[in-house]
């Protein structure tokens, strides 16, 4: 079967193997680690990671922090609502915000409706786009969006995880080393990172470096054409600082490995080396879709998760490993129970 087909990216997966929670610690999930130039499977739990780097690799971190997207509330009538931010709202620091949702309720919403929820947040519906979307702006009688949110925003864990948000999400849905509010969704490699292994990977000389890549909705959407090269890949708002482009091309020049921590940092780092062999700084969209024939100028090595069926991540990380390779993985994690998507384990693909 053609590698472009996206029947070719498609495995079975017991329900079951469906992650509905996180480990018991970060550090302490299963580790299933590729090794390509041997062509070799091994199995072991994260806070063995860090013996699988060397002096002088170069370790890159998404900093993107998830901020309470998920805004339960009533409309004018008494109705229920759920409201789905899309993005962070612009102005957020101030008490007033534009942004698009996706709107839930028994009936569709109308431009002019008002919507609200606790703390003082309303909603003004702007516009009624398409398949749910909406766009309002929020308002919190002068306290700034931040904080209210914060307030009364609830954590945005996926449509895979049938369950209401706990009080354990609030912490574990959340990287430790998360900084700069923006995504609607975990960068989900980054969440197996202990305070423990951080440490040992920076005694050992490895250099840690963060960009931020907020994650946005559309790394939910499900590829819907037959010859995966015609998908269209949404867009997330990306910044790599002059600093953290020096690390990594430094990192290059000297012989090190640049270890991209998800599939975020990965799509990062070769749009922002999309001019050149060398990483450059940038901030603005980055709409970089990565797919089979896709030549990796930055990425040596990189940590993931397991990814759904037909789905533009699967895609991306058999563009580096090659989709055999892949799959055959994904099948052996199978076999052995391996925890799967955002609270899932972990693969190392080195």
């Amino acid at each position: 079967m053609s590698a472009f087909n996206l029947d070719a990216y498609d495995y079975y997966l017991p329900q079951e193997l469906i992650a509905q929670r996180p480990a018991p610690e970060r550090d302490k999930s299963r580790l299933l680690l590729l090794d390509r130039s041997k062509d070799i499977i091994s199995h072991h739990e994260f806070y063995e990671f860090p013996n699988f780097l060397r002096p002088g690799d170069c370790l890159v971190l998404n900093d993107s922090k998830v901020f309470p997207a998920r805004l339960l509330g009533k409309k004018e009538t008494g109705g229920k609502v759920e409201i789905f931010l899309l993005h962070f709202p612009t102005l957020l620091e101030q008490n007033r915000g534009r942004v698009k949702a996706l709107a839930k309720s028994s009936k569709g919403l109308r431009p002019g409706q008002t919507l609200y929820f606790d703390n003082g947040l309303h909603a003004h519906v702007s516009a009624v786009l398409h398949k749910g979307e909406v766009e309002i702006e929020l308002s919190s009688n002068g306290i700034p969006l931040v904080q209210v949110l914060t307030q009364c925003g609830q954590v945005p864990l996926p449509p895979y995880i049938r369950r209401e948000p706990a009080p354990e999400d609030i912490k574990r849905y959340q990287t430790i080393y998360a900084a700069k509010e923006g995504s609607v969704a975990a960068p989900t490699a980054g969440l197996h990172f202990s305070s423990n292994v951080l440490e040992r990977l920076e005694e050992k000389g490895v250099k840690v470096c963060r960009i931020t890549l907020h994650v946005g909705y559309g790394t939910f959407a499900p590829i819907r054409v037959n010859d995966i090269r015609n998908h269209e890949i949404h867009s997330e708002w990306l910044h790599v600082s002059q600093q953290a482009a020096t690390m990594i091309n430094e990192t290059k020049a000297s012989g090190g490995r640049v270890i991209a921590v998800g599939t975020t940092s990965v799509r990062a780092l070769e749009f922002a080396a999309q001019n050149g062999g060398q990483v450059n700084k940038i901030q603005g969209e980055c709409d970089l879709y990565i797919c089979p024939g896709h030549k990796f100028r930055i990425v040596d090595a990189m940590l993931t998760n397991f990814h759904l069926p037909r789905s533009s991540l699967l895609v991306l990380v058999s563009a580096f490993a090659g989709r055999d390779r892949i799959l055959a993985a994904y099948e052996e994690a199978v076999s052995k129970g391996y925890r799967f998507y955002s609270y899932g384990d972990a693969m190392f693909i080195s």
